[in-house]
């Protein structure tokens, strides 16, 4: 086979030759080449696309935090205060965002052949931890705060619209870091804007917190601070629900999904094991292995290879094939 025929035919799987175990008889191995990273082209726009969004965000997260500190440092509000605790972790999230996510989007090297993304999972696992670090808090003044019976100063009007405003900043931040994160595939992202919608739980709490302030209801403000600390575990479980699977590898797709698809393709005449895994972004990896007639030759089993990768590529969007073929 010529070298203009191995690349048409075989962008991303190169064909070597091995011996079955227990014979010489030569069988099909097709592995993604080395030179060549599984990971799709854009991945090298997207770091600075995902950084960028994080920017613009720290900016508005900033503005958040200092309203409410200087508001909840007035009324000594508990709700107010956690408030602004919610808002600070937003802004160490997107510190913490802009220098993982400039890790992740390296290009693959000899050390991580599939990329930096898990570094950016990691991240979404870190926002997991400053949202245990809120809760708690939150729980333990409220039941505090609940003990000793404390009632917050009412606050002025200018007070109160100012706390309101910072609940509208943080409905569009949830809008906006949400969309971005579903078009650029940022685990990230999605994660911190579900930690942000529960800034703008807390935010409401808070406001609510004050109205009742202002009409002698003041009691009630340690316990919405630990109906918000509820609500922002539950946000904390959904994170770890996702990413969870995509660190450890958990499958992707159900191999008998994949062995009903492969079934089809003419020359394959069993599969004999399927692995699947997800990369942050949503990339799929998959390997199978699958049986050809022994009698086949080289050429016309490297067209079925080519043939399997393209029918998991229409059906899956799968991003990297591994093909390896032996004798049936």
């Amino acid at each position: 086979m010529s070298s203009e025929d191995d690349d048409a035919t075989s962008k991303s799987i190169r064909t070597t030759l091995a011996a079955t175990p227990g014979g010489s008889y030569p069988c099909l191995v097709s592995s993604p080449a080395p030179a060549t990273p599984p990971l799709p082209g854009p991945q090298s726009a997207r770091g600075p696309a995902v950084r960028n969004t994080l920017l613009v965000i720290l900016a508005l997260n900033v503005l958040v935090v200092a309203i409410k500190i200087a508001v909840g440092v007035h009324t000594r509000a508990l709700s107010v205060l956690g408030a602004a605790l919610e808002s600070g972790l937003d802004v160490l999230n997107n510190l913490l965002g802009i220098v993982l996510v400039g890790v992740a989007s390296r290009a693959p090297d000899e050390e991580h052949p599939y990329g930096h993304q898990k570094f950016e999972t990691l991240g979404a696992l870190a926002i997991v931890g400053f949202l245990s670090i809120t809760c708690f808090e939150l729980l333990r003044e409220g039941v505090r705060y609940v003990i000793g019976g404390h009632t917050p100063h009412a606050a002025t009007i200018p007070q109160l619209a100012l706390v309101a405003g910072t609940m509208g900043v943080n409905v569009l931040v949830v809008w906006y870091e949400r969309r971005r994160g579903e078009r650029l595939a940022s685990a990230f992202l999605l994660a911190d804007s579900a930690h942000t919608r529960s800034d703008v739980y807390v935010t409401c709490a808070a406001v609510v917190s004050l109205v009742l302030t202002r009409h002698g209801w003041g009691i009630v403000d340690p316990f919405l601070a630990i109906a918000v600390a509820l609500v922002i575990a539950r946000n904390g479980f959904e994170i770890v629900r996702r990413t969870v699977p995509v660190l450890v590898d958990e499958r992707a797709i159900e191999a008998r999904d994949i062995r009903q698809l492969l079934s089809v393709v003419p020359g394959v005449l069993d599969v004999r094991s399927v692995r699947s895994r997800a990369m942050a972004s949503g990339v799929l990896l998959i390997e199978v292995t699958i049986g050809v007639d022994r009698n086949m030759p080289v050429e016309a089993a490297h067209r079925v290879s080519d043939a399997v990768e393209a029918r998991l590529h229409t059906e899956l969007g799968a991003s990297s094939v591994t093909v390896h073929i032996e004798p049936a």
